[in-house]
């Protein structure tokens, strides 16, 4: 009978000190709460708030401003002095001016043929053209298969120089640099700058050239991006949507106002003069493009960005070459943005306004606040306010400014606008990544200087799509395979954290809730597992 009271004690006992255990917790957690948590939330609050506030205007602004461009604001070609350059057959090419054509490449298998092709296609006199290759190559087969293709097409004319290096000092800028210091080319006024995956139309230098044959204080020419595997997957969808927006918009109005905005890196033409003016290349970032935009605006150079004038490329098709593409592109603005922030204060060359723009609107608000109030707003303050109801979220910051900012943003896609509720959970995703790298870059921590190459796959899959079925049986054989990852590969834990977390929140507030976000986090939280899971590359959007 003893040993019957002794095991229905036991259990009980435990049951105790369990309840005990919970109203102990629940306790602290109410004496930390009121004077502690509920003021650091609402605090969370006011900030987001204010940070969207700073967004949605400078949405806005942008928004009028490309309104009035489009309406009022006159052609590159009437603002500026242009005139197309003639053949001569007198004068031969003596009238066209030397420019010189770098490539960059690391071990770019798949589409180095693609744009040595097109560079050497160039409607150019083939005398005052320098194409260079500069292959920093690490696989001595690619190595070799580059070096072929330059000398197969130097066998046919085309004056195509292919260079290499000891070691990969700074990345792209030490190559873009060290090209520059041939003998070969010191007689080259211009330089045009094109990845491995870009291929330009032959007619490309013949309207880019004039603007700064013309225009003195013109420094660079910026051509817009296009897309040859945008249709690839959804992931390739959701990249052209936030892309088209930065060239339509932001890159246009910066042009039209400020003949100002950071180089892409590619696809543009500088002139020599200006790269050297400003210091040239610097690899002290990962964006050494948008540096040398910089310091050579603070030089008083002008910018000029022509939307028409348009050069294929590639978009990351993989989740994880997207993810080091993303880390890069947000790591290198903020720390850019922390070593030059004062010497763009102390600048004597540029006007006020000029300096408010750069270091507000383009590099503070788009380049850092944008990253971080998508995150910490809409991924971690609005779902800790259901689990801690005192602290209260006013439905204009919450729903309507979001609303019209989206809206805002899907103006350069208009073929997409069907996909604006699946581009919102996406940036939502990817604002974790970009507000991680931006702190790196402001704090200068480990990884701000990590450069990864983005991985190119080539677009014979996206051909592949199109045409009979033999054609796409021959293309399928010389096609590039993608790359198949490990189950075990694809798992991103931050990202399989953050659905956990958003996915109890979204429980917590379907059950106590009053305002319905549960809706919006269950969504949200498929997407944190989507891309967790790494299958966010192989959906197929609907056209």
């Amino acid at each position: 009978m003893a040993e019957i009271t002794q095991k229905l004690v036991l259990p009980e006992t435990f049951q105790g000190v369990r309840d005990e255990l919970a109203g102990q917790i629940g306790m602290m957690w109410e004496l930390i709460k009121a004077p502690l948590i509920v003021p650091l939330l609402r605090l969370g609050v006011y900030i987001c708030l204010a940070m969207s506030l700073m967004l949605f205007m400078e949405r806005v602004y942008m928004g009028i401003v490309i309104i009035l461009v489009k309406l009022f604001w006159k052609k590159p070609e009437k603002r500026y002095n242009y005139e197309l350059i003639q053949d001569d057959e007198e004068l031969g090419g003596s009238n066209f001016p030397v420019v010189l054509v770098q490539i960059p490449m690391y071990n770019e298998r798949e589409v180095y043929k693609v744009s040595i092709g097109a560079t050497c296609g160039l409607s150019w006199p083939s005398d005052r053209l320098v194409i260079q290759v500069l292959d920093d190559s690490t696989d001595p087969a690619v190595k070799q298969m580059i070096e072929l293709e330059c000398q197969r097409w130097a066998s046919k004319g085309i004056n195509i120089r292919y260079q290499i290096r000891e070691t990969r000092g700074g990345y792209k800028a030490g190559a873009l640099k060290e090209g520059l210091k041939r003998s070969y080319v010191k007689h080259c006024e211009y330089v045009v700058i094109f990845d491995a995956d870009f291929r330009p139309e032959p007619d490309f230098l013949r309207r880019a050239i004039p603007f700064l044959i013309h225009n003195p204080e013109i420094a660079l020419v910026q051509a817009r991006w296009r897309f040859v595997n945008a249709d690839e997957c959804l992931l390739t969808r959701m990249q052209e949507m936030s892309l088209d927006y930065h060239f339509t918009v932001e890159q246009e109005v910066g042009s039209a106002t400020h003949a100002f905005f950071g180089f892409n890196g590619t696809a543009g033409v500088w002139r020599i003069a200006a790269i050297n003016d400003a210091g040239g290349w610097k690899d002290r970032t990962t964006v050494e493009d948008m540096d040398l935009a910089v310091r050579a605006s603070l030089k008083g150079w002008k910018f000029l960005y022509l939307g028409d004038l348009q050069v294929k490329s590639e978009l990351p098709s993989t989740f994880k070459a997207f993810r080091f593409q993303q880390h890069r592109w947000s790591c290198g603005p903020a720390n850019l943005f922390r070593k030059m922030v004062m010497e763009i204060i102390r600048n004597k060359k540029v006007g006020f306004w000029k300096k408010v723009y750069v270091i507000y609107s383009f590099f503070f608000v788009r380049k850092i606040i944008a990253h971080m109030v998508t995150f910490s707003f809409y991924c971690v303050v609005l779902p800790l306010t259901i689990l801690i109801p005192e602290v209260h979220v006013p439905i204009w910051g919450a729903v309507y400014i979001p609303s019209v900012i989206t809206i805002l943003n899907s103006v350069g896609t208009p073929r997409s606008i069907h996909l604006l509720f699946y581009w919102i959970l996406f940036e939502n995703v990817m604002s974790m990544h970009r507000t991680k790298a931006t702190w790196i870059g402001l704090l200068e921590a480990g990884r701000a200087n990590e450069w990864v190459v983005t991985e190119k796959l080539g677009d014979s899959a996206t051909k592949n799509k199109s045409g009979d079925v033999s054609k796409n049986k021959t293309n399928a054989k010389s096609a590039p395979k993608r790359l198949r990852f490990k189950f075990a590969d694809r798992l991103n834990t931050l990202e399989l954290g953050f659905a956990a977390f958003l996915f109890f929140c979204g429980c917590y507030d379907y059950v106590h809730g009053k305002h319905n976000y549960f809706i919006y986090l269950f969504l949200q939280t498929f997407s944190f597992l989507i891309a967790g899971f790494g299958y966010i590359g192989t959906i197929i959007p609907s056209s």
